[in-house]
C-alpha cells in the first residue's frame, strides 16, 4: 500500500491499532476451550509471539558511549522485536553526520523499516527522503517532536521537551527556587535546548544555561562545580539526564554549595537518589515505552498498516514526575532496567 492511500484512512489508525494488535499476535494462540488453556499450551513467555514473517527494522539512535539512558530504550526495542518476530539492528553515534551514514547503511541492507532520533534533524533530512524514496517506512523517537513532520516521518514516540520543561519550570516555583542553572550535556542537540526553553518560560526565577562535555564525565563535574564555587546564590541545578544528575551530586558537595538538584530522566542509581533526599524530582519519559512503540508500530505499519497517532499527532510518552512520594513504585521497575 503507498503512502498516499494511508493518508486515506490515517484518521481511523489510532482506534484500530490495539485491537489489530491483539489479532494479528494471539491469532497463533487462541482456544475455543478457553484461555487459560491457550496461555497454557503457549509455554508461558512465548504466548503472545507474532507469527508473521519476520522482518528486519534498523533502530539508529543518537546515543554517546557510556549513557545508560539508552539502554532503556533498546530494552523496550528488543521487548518488541521478541514479540514481533522482528530481526532489531541497533547502531548509534552523537555525530549527527555519523547517524545519518548508519541510517544509509540501513537502506542500502534494505531493511524493512528504521526508527531514527532526530537530535538534530537538519542533518539527517537528506537520508530520510532517500529511505522515503526506497520505500522504507521511517519512525521517530525521543527527539525531534516539533521536527519529525518537516522530514516526513511516519509516526513519533516521546514526550514534547518544551512541555516537559514547561511544567520542571513550575515544579521549581512550588519548591521556592530563586536561581537555577540548566546543564546542557550537548551542544546542538534540539531536545536538551527545548528542555531548558521551557523552564526558562515557566520559571519565575532567573535561569542561566551551563554547557558541558557529555563524553567526559570527570569535565562535567568540574565544571559544575565551578559554577557553583563562582555564583553561591544558584539554588537549584538542572540536569538533563540521570547520569549528569548523580554527578551534580557530587558537585554540589564538592563546591560545599547548598543547591537542590533535579533531573530529567530515570535510572536504577537515580531512584536511589531520590530516595534518600540527594536529589529532589526527576521528569520520566519512559524511554522503554518509546523504544518498545516505535519497534511496534513499524510492525503494524507493515502487518495491519497502522499509524499511531493517525501520523498526525505525536505519541506522548511523558512526561511525569517521579519524587519521594511515589518513587517505590518506579524503583522496582528501575530495577530491572526498564525504567
Amino acid at each position: 500500500m503507498d503512502r498516499s492511500s494511508h493518508s486515506r484512512s490515517r484518521r481511523f489508525a489510532p482506534v484500530v491499532a490495539v485491537a489489530a494488535a491483539a489479532a494479528l499476535t494471539l491469532a497463533g494462540c487462541s482456544s475455543s476451550s478457553g484461555g487459560k488453556k491457550a496461555e497454557e499450551s503457549a509455554g508461558g513467555a512465548s504466548a503472545g509471539k507474532a507469527t508473521t514473517p519476520q522482518m528486519t527494522v534498523a533502530l539508529v539512535t543518537h546515543q554517546s558511549p557510556g549513557d545508560t539512558f539508552w539502554d532503556i530504550v533498546r530494552k523496550g526495542a528488543e521487548a518488541a522485536a521478541a514479540k514481533d518476530n522482528v530481526k532489531l539492528v541497533y547502531s548509534a553515534d552523537p555525530n549527527a553526520g555519523n547517524q545519518a551514514n548508519l541510517v544509509q547503511n540501513a537502506i542500502d541492507q534494505k531493511v524493512d523499516g528504521i526508527a531514527i532520533t532526530l537530535a538534530k534533524p537538519d542533518a539527517l533530512k537528506d537520508v530520510v527522503a532517500k529511505a522515503k524514496a526506497a520505500n522504507i517506512p521511517v519512525v521517530g523517537l525521543n527527539s525531534g517532536v516539533s521536527e519529525w513532520q518537516k522530514l516526513g516521518l511516519m509516526e513519533f514516540f516521546g514526550q514534547d521537551e518544551v512541555v516537559a520543561g514547561e511544567a520542571l519550570g513550575k515544579k521549581l516555583n512550588e519548591a521556592g527556587a530563586k536561581k537555577a542553572v540548566c546543564v546542557i550535556q550537548e551542544q546542538g542537540n534540539i531536545g536538551l535546548t527545548q528542555r531548558c526553553d521551557g523552564v526558562k518560560k515557566t520559571f519565575s526565577g532567573s535561569t542561566e544555561t551551563l554547557y558541558v562535555n557529555g563524553t567526559d564525565m570527570p569535565s562535567v563535574k568540574s565544571t559544575i562545580t565551578a559554577k557553583l564555587k563562582q555564583d553561591k546564590a544558584i539554588d537549584y541545578v538542572v540536569t538533563l539526564g540521570a547520569p549528569f544528575a548523580l554527578t551534580a551530586v557530587q558537585s554540589v558537595d564538592d563546591a560545599g554549595s547548598k543547591a537542590k538538584i533535579a533531573t530529567f530522566d530515570l535510572n536504577k542509581a537515580l531512584t536511589g537518589a531520590i530516595s534518600n533526599g540527594s536529589i529532589q524530582f526527576a521528569v520520566d519519559q519512559q524511554p522503554y515505552l518509546q523504544g518498545y512503540l516505535a519497534i511496534d508500530s513499524l510492525w503494524l505499519y507493515k502487518n495491519n498498516g497502522n499509524y499511531m497517532g493517525g501520523g498526525e499527532q505525536p505519541v506522548l510518552t511523558g512526561p511525569a514526575f517521579v519524587d519521594k512520594s511515589n518513587v517505590d513504585a518506579v524503583a522496582q521497575f528501575a530495577a530491572k532496567g526498564t525504567r
